[in-house]
């Protein structure tokens, strides 16, 4: 399986009044993982969209909140591949601290668009699907 870790600290404007992350801020978290899982496997979707006039936008998301990240926490978002065929599905999961306390559970799939006609794809380019290890 195709997987890659970052490691981040919860800054003060992604709190909410309750001094706990924002549940919206999460997905920027995901987003860094999964630029980073590409990035790692030699993607940069920005220059894939200017070369080959794909995006992959996001169909489906689900999250698990299990415990809070506060100010300041030190944490680890992993990002795994598990299809990359006709959609790329990613899993994620967040620990926090030296405990490794599991924070945070989520899902989600992306399909892939052909530009400028914004047509939708029934197939995962093949460069992408060899680079997260699906042929």
């Amino acid at each position: 399986m195709i997987r890659h870790t970052i490691e981040m600290i919860v800054p003060f404007h992604d709190l909410d009044p309750m001094q706990v992350v924002w549940h919206g801020n999460y997905f920027k978290y995901f987003d860094r993982a999964r630029f980073a899982l590409f990035a790692a496997r030699g993607i940069d979707l920005y220059q894939f969209l200017i070369e080959k006039q794909y995006v992959f936008p996001l169909t489906r998301t689900a999250v698990k909140h299990i415990a809070p990240l506060r100010f300041d926490d030190r944490f680890r978002c992993t990002a795994t591949v598990t299809e990359a065929r006709y959609k790329i599905a990613i899993d994620f999961e967040i620990r926090r601290g030296p405990d490794d306390e599991l924070c945070t559970r989520a899902s989600s799939e992306q399909v892939a668009v052909k530009m400028p006609d914004m047509a939708l794809e029934f197939e995962i380019p093949h460069e992408i699907q060899r680079a997260l290890g699906m042929t």
